[in-house]
């Protein structure tokens, strides 16, 4: 860590100048005005973010220009420059929520309410808590004039939540020398806390690849009143049973290899047990089971996972139907071979009545996890140690961002998030949840690290 010092004491020396007290209530204004503009995708209407944004920015004297396939659907993109030493450092958030169900929220969902220590709306985790730190991050280093050795530029996206072609997509297609890096910073991680305490931080350096199989069942129509034991559901229910209780090959990758032995070291002495086994074929079966139906997240991190969520058939009660189908919502490692392991399904499932098709609606491009060897990563791991005296450890995300695009085009890719206490998520207050909030101290402390992440990968040293 001995090369890195002076970097770290540029961003650090000015950072101690600030008053965080004022700027922790700044963030909070700017981060209620955020979560208080409904941009749930569908429709998304981005730019109505995008324009609070832009003032915020503009009104430093940063420089702004909007991109917008849809002009309902903006862009940001701001840019401070820096020497050109190095490649730009990008910061990146994304504008649109998912969809709520407003009768079961305590709080209005766009209400920002402060309540208990935590602000309650959608968004507040996913992602206005990455969108107002990295805006924060844009007017901190403007303020403190810290000469850079790189450009750090910061990207409100829109459509991230599924509709990457007004965002993420049409950036890189249509304005990649406007965001091309050689680092990006954006969700996909957070810091652990359990019964009021810090464990560890995570940091996304891979993830799966969302993608679609149909399983399409066929047989003999019929008079309901005559059951067929051959008919399209049964064969089809079969089929979705055994592939929902396949347990496809494990297969480690440096993300999660270390993951798994990094974890080990803060978790019970049962918990370290069970991670390690593991790496031990003899006793890696049973801890699988076991993950699978205690620790889903942790199972689904050691293979190509496949989980069964829509069937349809028939249209009338009485009739039995010709044709049955299943859509399976299968995410993959990033190596995996999809018409090999597709062909393992076909073995699994073992009847010729059930045709495996791909269904690549959602498909993102593959790309290796980024470095955990990297001097960015080993700067984050600083930054975690200074704000939350936590260690760091990589991880592949189960679920995908749009960093996929962005790795795919050989940017190293981070994936970062504020502190979130572990019983929330069971609670119903996670992300994309019926409720979801965030700690109010982990809004302030999340800036705080952005800044302490952000200097010392991209000041002068």
């Amino acid at each position: 860590m001995v090369r890195f010092l002076p970097l770290l004491l540029c961003g650090l020396a000015s950072a101690q100048s600030f008053d965080w007290r004022a700027i922790n209530e700044e963030t909070l204004r700017h981060y209620q005005a955020l979560v208080q503009i409904d941009s749930t995708d569908p429709p998304g209407n981005e730019t109505k973010v995008v324009e609070y944004v832009k003032k915020v920015l503009e009104a430093e004297g940063i420089p702004v220009i909007l991109a917008a396939k849809d002009p309902a659907r903006a862009n940001l993109i701001a840019r401070l420059k820096g020497n050109g030493s190095k490649k730009p450092l990008l910061v990146m958030g994304h504008t649109d929520t998912v969809k709520v169900d407003a009768a079961k929220w305590t709080f209005p969902p766009f209400g920002a309410v402060r309540n208990g220590g935590y602000i309650y709306g959608r968004g507040t985790l996913d992602d206005k808590d990455n969108l107002t730190a990295g805006m924060m991050t844009m007017v901190l280093l403007k303020r403190s004039k810290i000469p850079l050795d790189r450009d750090v530029i910061f990207v409100a996206e829109a459509g991230e939540e599924g509709a990457t072609q007004f965002g993420i997509g049409y950036l890189v297609d249509q304005h990649w020398s406007d965001i091309d890096a050689e680092i990006c910073l954006a969700e996909g991680g957070l810091i652990s806390r359990r019964a009021g305490q810090v464990r560890y931080g995570l940091i996304q350096t891979a993830e799966k690849l969302p993608g679609g199989v149909r399983l399409v069942a066929k047989g003999p129509a019929g008079h309901g009143s005559r059951p067929l034991r051959n008919s399209a559901v049964v064969h089809l229910s079969r089929a979705v049973e055994r592939i929902a209780m396949w347990d496809p090959p494990m297969r480690f990758n440096d993300t999660t290899r270390y993951y798994f032995e990094k974890l080990g070291t803060v978790s019970t002495p049962e918990e370290s047990a069970r991670y390690g086994g593991l790496f031990d074929p003899a006793k890696a079966p049973a801890i699988r089971e076991y993950l699978a139906e205690h620790e889903p997240g942790h199972y689904s991190m050691l293979h190509t996972s496949i989980s069964p969520n829509m069937i349809s058939a028939g249209y009338q009660i009485n009739v039995i139907p010709s044709e049955a189908q299943a859509t399976l919502d299968v995410r993959a490692l990033p190596d995996e071979d999809m018409p090999a392991f597709m062909e393992l399904m076909r073995k699994v499932i073992n009847d010729p009545q059930i045709d495996v098709i791909a269904d690549n609606r959602n498909k993102r491009p593959s790309a290796p996890p980024s470095r955990i060897d990297s001097e960015a990563f080993h700067l984050i791991e600083a930054a975690n140690q200074k704000v939350y005296k936590a260690i760091t450890i990589p991880q592949m995300s189960t679920g995908a961002t749009d960093m996929a695009m962005l790795r795919a085009k050989g940017v190293q890719c981070y994936g970062i998030g504020p502190m979130v206490d572990e019983e929330d998520a069971p609670k119903g207050f996670g992300a994309h949840s019926d409720q979801e909030r965030l700690l109010e101290d982990a809004l302030y402390k999340f800036v705080q690290f952005n800044w302490e992440a952000v200097t010392s990968i991209a000041a002068r040293k």
